[in-house]
């Protein structure tokens, strides 16, 4: 359906690395100093950091995420993820920055509802561009893959779970209101991650009905560089021979593209549907 595109490493591991930036400044300077216990090492982090004031948030996400990757080398060894490993370690070490040259003592607002949009929206955008590039920041990721490979459990459920038993926590270290506050931001993630992951994968599937297939097809491969799948047809009322052409192209793409159309080929008939499920070549992989 669509060409193959080269693969820009360049440009993966700067998304990578602006989504754990993202990521961190969400967790940072809105969840750390408000105490949002929203589940996974951050959130442990948090509750732990209660307990144990001597060590800073910061540096207990990155033992955290040590032994966790330590364990990760041990059961999975050379296949263990590079791009997991490299989203880890940068956002610990953004972190202890972070604490080294911004020191939090208090929240930046005295709206604790602002701050759980953005203490929950921002580590959901960072999240969604990593698991959009097959990466994510180690943590909890890192037991899920573990659970998987051993157990048979429902590894959605059990993160979960996790998350409410690290959420809940936080009621008895810092009350019930910043307890709330941080159920309300588990409930928020849950569903900002499904919309967030879901436009940022949105794929536009063109079907183009035309009797002058030949421009539109030079545009397709020659200008977007994508592939395209070529039927034949007829018109039920007229009987004159269609060509219908289907192709799959992102949604900058699908914009120069419809535009082509309009200006070359105004008689074709346009059937344009939104996918965030696309696997081929060019696309993701089956696997």
């Amino acid at each position: 359906m669509a060409s193959e595109k080269k693969q820009n490493p360049l440009r993966e591991w700067l998304l990578i690395t602006a989504g754990i930036l993202i990521l961190t400044v969400g967790v940072y300077f809105f969840k750390f100093p408000n105490h949002f216990s929203t589940g996974g090492v951050t959130g442990i982090a948090i509750v732990l950091g209660h307990y144990i004031p001597s060590i800073t948030p910061g540096t207990l996400v990155t033992i955290i995420n040590v032994v966790l990757l330590i364990i990760g080398f041990a059961v999975f060894g050379k296949s263990f993820g590079i791009r997991t490993v490299y989203a880890s370690l940068l956002m610990s070490g953004t972190l202890q920055l972070l604490e080294a040259i911004v020191p939090m003592d208090q929240p930046m607002t005295s709206q604790p509802l602002v701050e759980l949009m953005f203490a929950v929206g921002l580590p959901a955008v960072g999240s969604a561009i990593l698991f959009n590039l097959d990466a994510s920041s180690g943590g909890t990721d890192i037991i899920a893959m573990i659970l998987r490979k051993y157990t048979s459990l429902n590894i959605g459920i059990a993160l979960l779970c996790s998350d409410i038993i690290i959420t809940v926590s936080a009621c008895f270290a810092f009350g019930m209101e910043t307890g709330l506050f941080s159920v309300l931001g588990l409930i928020i993630k849950s569903l900002f991650m499904d919309v967030v992951m879901d436009n940022l994968m949105i794929k536009k599937c063109f079907q183009i009905i035309t009797s002058a297939p030949q421009p539109i097809e030079d545009f397709i491969t020659g200008t977007l560089h994508r592939g395209a799948t070529q039927l034949h047809g007829e018109g039920v009322y007229s009987h004159e021979g269609k060509t219908i052409l289907l192709t799959v192209v992102s949604r900058h793409e699908a914009v120069l593209l419809r535009n082509f159309i309009r200006k070359n080929d105004p008689s074709a008939f346009l059937i344009i549907t939104s996918s965030t499920e696309i696997i081929g070549k060019g696309f993701r992989g089956v696997n």
